[in-house]
């Protein structure tokens, strides 16, 4: 079972669109507030998505995280 197994798929998809509002707010804002851990969390969340037979658009991601993968930092 994933770690998301037991939810609902309007939840999984809830916590995914949270993600997205926070780094547009980011975006918007200038600020950094999002990190690798929420980068990590999104892309598991996608998968999960995916899986699932589920429909969503992916998150538009700032330059800095384009720039250095949470994949290639290994965090």
């Amino acid at each position: 079972m994933s770690e998301f197994g037991g939810l609902s798929d309007h939840f999984v998809l809830r916590m995914y669109e949270f993600i997205r509002q926070e780094v547009q707010a980011d975006s918007l804002s200038g600020a950094r507030l999002v990190g690798p851990p929420a980068k990590r969390r999104a892309d598991n969340l996608l998968r999960e998505i995916e899986h699932r037979g589920l429909f969503c658009n992916p998150i538009e991601w700032p330059e800095h995280f384009q720039e250095t993968p949470c994949e290639a930092l290994n965090i």
